[in-house]
């Protein structure tokens, strides 16, 4: 079975991050797929993937061995030219204890989303050597800015990173700062910021606050940094300037949220 780890930014020689992989099998005229995501530890021939969650499945009946071959042919292209790159080593199910794995804790926190604008078409322009270079030095500017205030990285999602805050202040000034970090990389990118709960279950954060907070960072144009009123309203002493930007349906959340938009 092919296999294949999304890096985003070349880190073969890197531990310690998370990912995602994809899995590709062809029997006759089925091919079965399997994917998600995964934490990546050691480096080199010591490296070892594990999924950090059951990977999701998906089974396609083409009809014919030949279109079956074509479809397992075009899919490993996509990936290839998707900064994947082949994994020849397995991929495990981390095993935690009962006791471990029942454990839940409840936190709360303030999550930002970086999110680089029009990446598809960027790289296509760039090519992957001066891509990989850019996608290098924008992922160094955003942990640089991250460590400075104290924020923890959860996820990194190709061209996107998600992370958390104690206070939203914190999240708010990490924002910006990234922003003018990366200006000299020729990239453009959006942000979001939501505050709320999450449920920390075996080690792995859930709960339908990153949901959130993805959708904000969706609403943002180019250069933006939007936040949710849940992050508006614990800043009423904040010297911070915000301008409303309406009420907004976010795709698949309940409700509807007003957003506001930083002011530099």
């Amino acid at each position: 079975m092919p296999k294949f780890l999304r890096v985003g930014v070349h880190q073969s020689n890197v531990s310690g991050y998370t990912s995602k992989a994809w899995c590709i099998r062809r029997v006759g005229s089925t091919v079965f797929l399997k994917w998600g995501a995964v934490d990546v530890h050691g480096a080199g021939d010591e490296r070892k993937v594990y999924w950090t969650v059951p990977p999701r499945v998906k089974t396609i009946r083409c009809g014919t061995a030949q279109r079956a071959q074509d479809y397992a042919r075009a899919a490993i292209a996509r990936r290839r030219s998707h900064r994947y790159e082949p994994l020849a080593g397995p991929i495990a199910i981390r095993r935690r204890s009962a006791e471990r794995s029942t454990e839940l804790k409840q936190a709360l926190a303030t999550i930002l989303i970086v999110d680089i604008v029009r990446s598809t078409e960027k790289a296509a322009k760039l090519g992957d050597a001066r891509w990989t270079k850019v996608m290098g030095h924008y992922y160094a500017a955003v942990r640089k800015e991250l460590k400075a205030s104290r924020g923890k990285e959860v996820v990194t999602t190709g061209d996107g990173v998600l992370a958390t805050f104690r206070a939203p202040a914190a999240g708010i000034s990490c924002a910006t700062t990234i922003q003018k970090a990366v200006r000299t990389l020729g990239l453009e990118i959006r942000i979001g910021l939501h505050a709320g709960e999450y449920t920390v279950s075996g080690g792995e954060m859930v709960g339908l606050a990153f949901h959130i907070g993805t959708r904000v960072a969706a609403k943002a144009r180019a250069g933006e940094v939007l936040v949710s009123s849940a992050v508006r309203d614990l800043m009423s002493q904040s010297q911070i300037r915000f301008r409303d930007h309406g009420v907004h349906q976010l795709k698949g959340v309940p409700e509807r949220w007003r957003l506001y938009r930083v002011e530099d």
